[in-house]
């Protein structure tokens, strides 16, 4: 990809090893901007790969736009049977260029690689499946202990993201300004000690944002079928 000079970023379980969250994906999940140019670009990419498309949809800027993943299988030597899928927009993630703005670059075997940033991962990952919470939860306490100097706005990413009570109420009490000021109500109880009434309202916003990204994949789901649908009787 990097090769063919597409702009993407690297999200899902192999984003998660390079954040110290090892997560086994034998996926590899990228975000693009879903434009004419950036998709020839990808195009030349997976022709190196030698990626054949393995469901519906097919590659489009306006269903990738839409939220749709699509999805390939590499044929390549080297890359035999890696599956890649990709996505343009995701429920309550940033656009592109946002993305992009704020991403993380690691080199990693003399080769560079841009991921999504740590808060933007996080946030990608909060959908309907089970694997995804214990993994942000992961993500964030990697965070927590791997800093040494912690900036303010990692004082507000734990404050806002940490899903682990004990480290939820060890923030609020070494921030108590930046806790004070947050409008998480799991916040408010970690900074009054109240770990069952905490424990109950990380249960509830995890409840919450399964229930927002099952409606938000309804409607997808119902055209994903319809498109379907239409490649059967075209064929």
């Amino acid at each position: 990809m990097r090769t063919n000079g597409v702009r993407c970023l690297l999200m899902g379980g192999q984003a998660c090893v390079f954040y110290g969250a090892a997560e086994f994906s034998r996926d590899l999940d990228l975000v693009i901007l879903p434009d004419e140019g950036s998709l020839e670009t990808l195009r030349r990419g997976l022709v190196a790969l030698d990626a054949a498309l393995i469901a519906i949809p097919r590659l489009d800027g306006a269903v990738l736009d839409r939220g749709h993943a699509v999805h390939f299988r590499c044929r390549a030597p080297g890359v035999e049977g890696l599956r890649i899928d990709l996505m343009a927009r995701m429920r309550g993630v940033a656009p592109f260029a946002e993305l992009w703005e704020r991403r993380t670059t690691i080199e990693t075997n003399g080769a560079l690689v841009d991921l999504l940033s740590l808060p933007d991962l996080v946030q990608a990952k909060k959908t309907q499946r089970d694997k995804d919470w214990p993994m942000i939860r992961r993500l964030v306490e990697q965070s927590w202990y791997s800093a040494t100097e912690p900036t303010a706005a990692a004082v507000t990413f734990w404050l806002r993201e940490l899903r682990t009570p004990g480290l939820l109420i060890q923030a609020a009490r070494q921030h108590p300004d930046a806790a004070a000021g947050c409008h998480r109500d799991a916040v408010q109880l970690a900074l009054a000690g109240d770990l069952s009434g905490l424990e109950a309202a990380l249960q509830a916003e995890e409840s919450a944002e399964r229930a927002a990204d099952r409606a938000y994949w309804e409607p997808l789901k119902r055209e994903l079928e319809q498109l379907r649908l239409g490649w059967r009787t075209s064929g």
